[in-house]
């Protein structure tokens, strides 16, 4: 049953979804998580909200509905700037008395609340919630004020007329505007909380999808020290947590793919001195965070499952992608949802083309950032200091400024990209950004000094999630793919990936999984130490380097927390990118040379003549040289399949040169914990040495598929090393002896049941290829994601134009000879 008060004041558990109109999105969304979403654990804080009647009889009190209809006409008729517009609204607003029965329902709701949190003057949050706000169409997130720390009824009636006022602020009616909203059409109605003291713990938000890929399977939370606002308006680099929603409900499992400290280095808190001093409330200020702040993560792991898991419950039930704040109370340790809204940037992506971009040529890199935005843009530098700065941006500029906030969205609508000093992924800025299409690298530290006014750049986030400026005009290529028309195959389309933020960018494209990750570019690029100086740093020979290998022992525990870090994390967001199709990865192959040039390597690799031909591969595995690396390796796979819940990763074994070094490596496998056929693991080997080849029926018994590694088979075929340049002529993977090879594999490993795939680029450059593999049944082919659609349409056209063989003995046809049998395309 209402309270008496009930046509001006409901309380948030009264009220929920289908309020909108009543008390707008934002308490709508509240009210239904406090009906609906209790049961299951989450918290969310207890108050009331004012109504949409209240705002109009607020309105209607003071007969101000025909002078503001009669501002927003001269404004729109270019006689009324938008500043003066605002300014003379707001004025009219915060001029009018609030009538003694909406005054009345407000104390009369807030004594209420007071009694039931047993505090007779409570700390309240107050914020603004427009009936038209967070729709699935358009994000008005920001346009109105929030107030904090408010205690008492006078306090509280003066944010209440604050929040009101904040329908008109400048951007907010600019946003209506733009978006086709009646500014008399749109009601304010204000919700009061009761105050979580994240000023002395922490805040942030949650996104139910990857705000730049939009890709569904994981939850991304950023997290900082202090009140939220800091992460919101970007003024903090928070740490960010990817934790992968399809193994939240496995309670053995702990899915948090990825942990990335940011700087911390300040925190939003009350100011205490002007709240002593008798100041309105709601007063916060800046501060600088501790030294433990910084380098401390925000989140502990429970902590970081629990949100993830509201935040997957709260999206279930409301049906769609969710942008949702959090908060934790710094003295009692209880985390709350504070704010749950609809993701709008994903939800109008159009899911049929993804458009990719690449560089083909870039000045000097000048700077570094996050990367918002998945697109290339070049233009003039035109740093900002202000949104008030407006009519100083010309279109197409690229906007440098320290951060942003709801006043810059008529700016960043003349922007080409973005560039800031401060704030992560999920802060104004980024958000924004992505809404508008517009490419920004935030969080770069010193943007504002270093780019000069006039100075031509391009930004590009195309290049991971580190986005670049670089000096002067890039060559760009751009590509639309279409993924709405896609002709049916039998053959598999795998991809060949060994980059997360790739893979993510990659999602959607309708592969079955991935045939090659090769772990080697984790570990050149994320790992950077050598697995055995990271197990024996005792034995690293220069003092720097092995100091630096202590440190980051130091940092992360021991090895294996270093490389659950690092290299399991790699591992964990490319194969949550496929699942639950089948990742390959491949374990590590590099030669010694390239070991040696690892942190550390020098002193565990000795000098080979022939590094091609020498101590690669399964032959490192057992060897007492490297068998402690390798644990390291499998140990982190282990975390990737076990405590991640990733079981949709398999190993493959490279350059296992005898059926006796296969079962060396097996067993040192299962030593490790991996064992073929536990917990669904499959175990698979390359074929690219002649031996996997001529004895595939013994390798077949030993491993659950092969994978054509065509580089090494020709090279060993045919005696040719691939890396001579004077021998180039004669290395050739359609040579006939390599295609009988390939042949007699297939039939082989098909007589016992094991499945063979091939991971390389030449199917997408020679169609006669890609005919030959399918006319002989190939089951799949990996490529590199760009070459994916090209070669499905040239594997449907050879399926259409060569039927697969039956199995038979003797000769088989080479690509040449069915070249002729393809279709003109």
């Amino acid at each position: 049953m209402h309270t008496d008060n009930s046509r001006f004041c409901r309380r948030l558990d009264e009220i929920g979804n289908t309020d909108v109109g009543l008390v707008g999105g934002k308490n709508a969304s509240l009210g239904e998580m406090l009906g609906s979403l209790t049961a299951s654990g989450i918290r969310v804080p207890a108050g009331f909200a004012s109504t949409s009647d209240a705002y109009w009889e607020f309105l209607d009190a003071a007969d101000l509905r025909r002078p503001i209809a009669e501002a927003v006409g001269r404004y729109r008729d270019g006689r009324l700037p938008l500043g003066t517009l605002g300014l003379d609204v707001r004025t009219m607003l915060l001029n009018a008395p609030i009538p003694p029965a909406i005054a009345d329902a407000l104390i009369r709701s807030y004594e209420e609340l007071g009694n039931r949190l047993g505090s007779p003057d409570p700390d309240v949050a107050v914020r603004s919630s427009a009936t038209a706000e967070d729709l699935p169409d358009a994000s008005f997130a920001g346009q109105q004020e929030s107030y904090l720390h408010i205690r008492g009824t006078a306090e509280l009636l003066n944010a209440w007329r604050q929040c009101v006022a904040s329908l008109f602020t400048d951007r907010a009616i600019s946003y209506r505007e733009s978006n086709g909203f009646g500014h008399l059409d749109v009601a304010l109605s204000v919700g009061v909380q009761q105050m979580v003291r994240s000023d002395v713990g922490s805040s942030g938000v949650a996104f139910t999808l990857d705000p730049e890929s939009g890709f569904p399977n994981v939850v991304v939370i950023d997290a900082a020290w202090g009140l939220g606002e800091s992460v919101v308006g970007g003024t903090v680099d928070p740490d960010e947590y990817v934790v992968f929603k399809p193994a939240l409900a496995d309670p053995g499992t702990a899915p948090v793919l990825k942990r990335r400290r940011g700087q911390k280095e300040v925190k939003v808190v009350y100011n205490s001195q002007e709240l002593d001093a008798g100041d309105a409330g709601g007063a916060t200020v800046t501060i600088p965070t501790s030294e433990l702040e910084r380098t401390a993560w925000t989140l502990d792991e429970a902590a970081v499952l629990q949100i993830a898991r509201w935040a997957v419950e709260i999206e279930r039930h409301y049906g769609r992608p969710m942008d949702i704040e959090w908060a934790r109370d710094g003295e009692s340790g209880e985390l709350f949802i504070v704010q749950a809204r609809p993701e709008t940037v994903n939800a109008r992506r159009e899911s049929a083309l993804l458009r990719s971009y690449r560089l083909l040529s870039h000045g000097e890199r000048l700077l570094t950032g996050l990367a918002v935005g998945q697109a290339v843009a070049t233009g003039p530098v035109v740093r900002v200091s202000s949104p008030e700065d407006f009519d100083s941006v010309p279109h197409g500029a690229v906007v440098v400024t320290r951060v942003t906030d709801p006043d810059w969205l008529p700016v960043m609508k003349r922007a080409a990209a973005l560039v800031t000093d401060h704030g992560g992924r999920t802060s104004h800025a980024a958000i924004v950004s992505r809404e508008l299409g517009l490419p920004a690298v935030v969080g770069t530290g010193t943007a504002t000094s270093t780019l000069v006014d006039g100075q031509q750049v391009t930004v590009s986030c195309v290049e991971g999630e580190q986005g670049v400026i670089y000096a002067g005009a890039a060559d760009v290529e751009e590509q639309d793919l279409d993924l709405g028309d896609l002709p049916q195959i039998s053959t598999k389309i795998m991809l060949n990936l060994a980059s997360p933020v790739a893979a993510m960018r990659w999602w959607r494209l309708p592969a079955d999984g991935i045939g090659l990750l090769r772990m080697e570019f984790l570990v050149t690029n994320t790992v950077k130490v050598h697995p055995m100086a990271l197990a024996h740093p005792e034995l690293v020979e220069d003092a720097d380097e092995q100091a630096t290998v202590r440190a980051l022992l130091q940092e992360h525990g021991d090895a294996e927390g270093y490389m659950r870090h690092t290299l399991a994390s790699g591992i964990a967001e490319i194969a949550a990118s496929r699942w639950p199709e089948p990742v390959t990865v491949r374990m590590s192959d590099f030669k010694t040379n390239e070991y040696a040039n690892l942190l550390g390597g020098r002193a565990f690799e000795p000098v080979e003549a022939n590094p091609m031909l020498g101590w690669r591969g399964a032959s490192r595995y057992y060897d007492p040289g490297y068998r402690d690396g390798f644990a390291l390796e499998c140990r982190a796979l282990r975390h990737v399949r076990e405590v991640l819940g990733l079981t949709n990763v398999r190993l493959m074994i490279p350059f296992c040169r005898t059926v006796e070094e296969a079962d060396k490596v097996l067993a040192v496998l299962a030593d490790e914990g991996l064992r073929r056929g536990e917990n669904g693991l499959e175990i698979y080997v390359m074929a690219e040495i002649p031996s996997n080849i001529l004895l595939a029926g013994r390798f077949a018994e030993r491993f659950d598929g092969f994978s054509i590694g065509s580089n090494d088979l020709t090279q060993l075929t045919l005696g040719v090393d691939r890396d001579s340049d004077r021998l180039a002529g004669l290395f050739d993977e359609s040579d006939a002896a390599v295609e009988q090879l390939i042949t007699h594999l297939i039939r082989t490993a098909h007589e016992h049941g094991v499945p063979v795939g091939l991971c390389g680029q030449r199917p997408s450059n020679d169609p006669s290829f890609a005919a030959f593999l399918v006319r002989h049944g190939i089951d799949s082919i990996s490529v590199t994601p760009d070459s994916y659609l090209s070669v499905r349409q040239i594997v449907a056209d050879a399926e259409k134009a060569n039927p697969i063989l039956p199995l038979q003995a003797g000769p088989q046809p080479t690509a040449a000879e069915l070249h002729s049998a393809l279709p003109a395309r």
